[in-house]
């Protein structure tokens, strides 16, 4: 999304706003608006404020700027939209200022990178451990609460101290491969590179998931 490239470029998140309009009071409440979406993440500009047709000057100050152009209730002259395409300059047109602010609001949401949440879903005891060639340390365990996943993420645990974080490589019971194993069974796994296993470890599973952030 344009508007998401206008916000991403540097370190710093920020969006940059023309604003033209076919009246004070609307272009006041629509800058006033986009102005109040500002969060900590995301800084929005108004870099230019006025009445009138969308001109080519606005397509140049917006490609100076790294701006997108809004207009309300007014259209870009032919020669505007001719540079606003070879500069590549984001043009949005409305007629609802609702519109304009959900749309703006929408792309930075977009940009907001998420939040991750975590549940930790089962632990494990290893109960020993066999070391293959090729393949690594192969852990014998027990799951003591909740269960795992063959695609569980996994921390080791020794002593009450996370060694190490990663990705199971593989999940058995017995020689077959298993999707999940429950409480009270047991099972083989190996965590993908990683072979300092040791019996007595405890294996935690966990699961991430993205939540979107929202303004």
């Amino acid at each position: 999304d344009e508007i998401g490239r206008r916000i991403a470029i540097g370190n710093f998140q920020e969006l940059n706003v023309i604003v033209k309009g076919d009246v004070d009071g609307s272009i006041e409440a629509l800058s006033d608006s986009l102005i109040k979406l500002s969060t900590e993440e995301i800084q929005v500009n108004i870099k230019h404020k006025a009445v009138g047709q969308i001109s080519e000057s606005d397509i140049l100050l917006a490609a100076a700027s790294n701006a997108i152009v809004i207009g309300f209730q007014v259209r870009p002259s032919l020669s505007a939209r001719k540079l606003a395409e070879k500069e590549q300059i984001d043009i949005r047109l409305y007629s609802i200022i609702y519109d304009a602010i959900e749309e703006v609001k929408a792309a930075m949401e977009g940009m907001l990178a998420p939040e991750i949440k975590e549940d930790i879903i089962g632990t494990l005891e290893i109960l020993e451990v066999f070391k293959i060639t090729k393949v690594g340390t192969i852990a014998g365990c027990m799951v003591r609460e909740g269960k795992i996943r063959r695609n569980s993420k996994v921390r080791l645990i020794r002593d009450g101290i996370v060694v190490y974080s990663g990705e199971l490589g593989s999940l058995k019971r017995f020689k077959d491969e298993a999707k999940e194993v429950v409480s009270g069974l047991e099972c083989g796994l190996n965590i993908e590179n990683f072979n300092d296993i040791k019996v007595g470890d405890m294996v935690e599973a966990y699961e991430e998931t993205e939540l979107k952030k929202t303004l």
